[in-house]
């Protein structure tokens, strides 16, 4: 199983679509799984359909998106299919005991993982999101300097990890760090 996480624009949709091309393997992508269902409990619940920033999403949405996308992966690995997951991970990849958790169900089933955090720079980050003009980013384009004020450029998700850069003008084009990552990660 592949773990694909990063700030929003970093390019891990990219990243996580290039590993696919070269593996076969399944995508199972967060926004593409649970958006829909995503947006209309946020107005059923009150808020706005895109919000992704405030106590309503985060406390009581969030919980279920990724547990959609986690169940869904496991039922991949279940059938011996082996997936890609691409979501931001942000809180998952922050805490040790939700990666030990994974690493330890992942290796009872004997599956080997490989988690990536996608690295960006602020400035790149906000030219790939004026770029894709997505609803969802509405907010952090209104309010660009406090939403870069939060976002933590150091993180590192606990636990073994691949980093790939993808800010614009890096060496490295992303198909190269995806095959370095399939050839480094054991998979």
């Amino acid at each position: 199983m592949v773990l694909v996480g990063g700030y929003a624009g970093s390019g891990k949709s990219e990243f996580a679509k290039f590993l696919g091309g070269l593996t076969s393997w399944p995508i199972l992508d967060k926004d593409s799984l649970t958006r829909p269902l995503v947006d209309r409990l946020l107005v059923a619940l009150g808020g706005e359909a895109h919000d992704r920033s405030s106590d309503l999403y985060r406390e009581k949405v969030r919980p279920l998106e990724y547990r959609c996308l986690m169940e869904a992966a496991w039922d991949n690995l279940d059938c011996g299919i082996s997936t890609i997951l691409d979501a931001p991970f942000i809180s998952e990849f922050s805490r040790s005991e939700w990666m030990q958790r994974f690493q330890n169900r992942c290796r009872s089933k004997r599956v080997s993982v490989a988690t990536i955090w996608v690295e960006c720079d602020p400035e790149s980050m906000r030219e790939y999101i004026e770029f894709r003009g997505a609803a969802r980013d509405a907010w952090k384009m209104e309010a660009w300097d406090d939403y870069e004020a939060g976002l933590d450029l150091k993180m590192r998700p606990q636990g073994p990890h691949f980093v790939v850069d993808n800010r614009l003008g890096a060496a490295v084009a992303l198909v190269d760090e995806a095959r370095d990552v399939l050839s480094g990660g054991g998979l």
